[in-house]
C-alpha cells in the first residue's frame, strides 16, 4: 500500500516543480526498508509529467586520455593509478568528428568530448572550440565538452565556439569528497559549474554512487545539484577498476540503484536525469527500470575507458518500452 507521505509529496510536485521535497522527508523515504517499488513508481509519474516519454541519448569520446595529476579513487585515468590504459593527448579534430558522425548513425543525440586532467591548456581549448564547430556543420548532435577546471574566458570561447552543455561532475557530496579525492577542494567543481553557468552553458553535473557513501550523503549530492540549479545531472554506478583504490568495492543491489535514481528525481523533478556509466554491471537485466525510476536519458556506447553495450541494443530497448528518442539538436 502507498505510503500517504509519498503519494502527498508526489502530487505536490506535480502540480508544481517549485514545491520539491524536504531534505527531512528525502532522507527518511531514501533510508525506509519496504517503499522501493512504491518510490519507483512514483518517480515515473514525475518524469512523466516534466518529461513526457521522451528521452535523450548522449555518447561520448575519451579526447584526452590518462596521465591525469588527480587522485580520484575511482579513475582508472589516474597518474596516482597503475591500470594499464593507454594514454594519448589530445586527439585531431578529423578523429573526433568521424566518431561524432558514427555516433549519430548509431542513435546518439548529444556528443561530448571528454579529457583527462585537472584543465586543458589555451590551446586545446580553441582544438576543441573548432571541432566542435565542424561537428555542428557536420551533424545535428548537441555538442557538449567535459575539459576539466574552466576559467570565466574558457567558457565564454567555448559557448561562442558551438558548445552548448559543459559537462562537470561533483563526483559526490561535500562531506565525503575528502574519502574520494585529495588533490583539488570540492569548491574547484562548484566555481567551474557556476564559471559554466554564468557564460550561458548548460550545465550537465552528477556524480557516481556506490563508492562508499551514505544515502545521506546521495541525498545531500542531489540536494547540491538542485542549489546549483543544473540542467542535466548524469548518475553514474562504480564500477570497479583493478588498480585503483575501488578495486575490492561491491556493487550496489540492482534496487537500491533504480531506487536511488527515484530520489534524485523527487529531489530535481523538471531537470534532466541520465544514466551513465557502470551501468550494465549495477543493473544487469534491470536496465530498462532506469526509465520507470525517473531517468529520461541514457548514455550509449562505450565509456571513457571500459566498454558498454551496442548502441542497438540501447535503442531497441528504448522502443521496446514505447518511449520516444528526441530529435537532433
Amino acid at each position: 500500500m502507498f505510503n500517504k507521505m509519498l503519494l502527498s509529496i508526489t502530487e505536490k510536485i506535480i502540480k508544481d516543480p517549485n514545491d520539491s521535497i524536504y531534505y527531512e522527508d528525502a532522507y527518511r523515504l531514501a533510508v525506509s526498508q519496504d517503499n522501493a517499488v512504491d518510490l519507483i513508481m512514483c518517480a515515473s509519474k514525475i518524469r512523466e509529467k516534466y518529461k513526457k516519454n521522451i528521452v535523450f541519448t548522449c555518447s561520448i569520446i575519451n579526447a584526452k586520455s590518462g596521465r591525469c595529476s588527480e587522485d580520484c579513487a575511482f579513475c582508472a585515468q589516474s597518474a596516482h593509478h597503475k591500470t594499464g590504459i593507454e594514454s594519448y593527448p589530445l586527439l585531431d579534430k578529423e578523429k573526433m568528428v568521424n566518431n561524432s558522425i558514427l555516433m549519430e548513425k548509431a542513435g546518439a543525440t548529444k556528443y561530448s568530448m571528454v579529457t583527462s586532467g585537472h584543465s586543458l591548456s589555451d590551446g586545446e581549448i580553441d582544438s576543441i572550440g573548432h571541432t566542435a564547430e565542424e561537428i555542428n556543420k557536420k551533424t545535428d548532435l548537441s555538442v557538449c565538452a567535459s575539459l576539466g577546471q574552466l576559467t570565466e574566458p574558457m567558457a565564454i570561447k567555448l559557448k561562442e565556439m558551438g558548445v552548448t552543455t559543459y559537462h562537470h561532475n561533483l563526483e559526490t557530496a561535500r562531506s565525503y569528497f575528502d574519502q574520494i579525492c585529495t588533490t583539488h577542494d570540492y569548491d574547484e567543481d562548484i566555481q567551474t559549474v557556476k564559471i559554466a553557468k554564468s557564460a550561458g552553458l548548460r550545465v550537465c553535473s552528477g556524480g557516481i554512487l556506490g563508492l562508499g557513501e551514505t544515502w545521506a550523503q546521495r541525498v545531500e549530492l542531489a540536494f547540491t545539484l538542485k542549489e546549483l540549479d543544473v540542467d542535466s545531472i548524469p548518475i553514474n554506478f562504480l564500477n570497479p577498476i583493478p588498480g585503483t583504490r575501488m578495486e575490492n568495492r561491491s556493487l550496489i543491489p540492482p534496487m537500491e540503484a533504480l531506487k536511488s535514481i527515484a530520489i534524485f528525481r523527487f529531489i530535481n523533478p523538471d531537470k534532466d536525469i541520465t544514466i551513465c556509466g557502470g551501468r550494465e554491471k549495477t543493473l544487469g537485466d534491470f536496465q530498462s527500470w532506469i526509465f520507470m525510476a525517473g531517468a529520461n536519458g541514457i548514455m550509449i556506447g562505450n565509456y571513457l575507458t571500459t566498454k558498454g553495450r551496442s548502441a542497438e541494443m540501447d535503442i531497441d530497448m528504448i522502443r521496446q518500452i514505447d518511449l520516444s528518442i528526441e530529435k537532433g539538436a
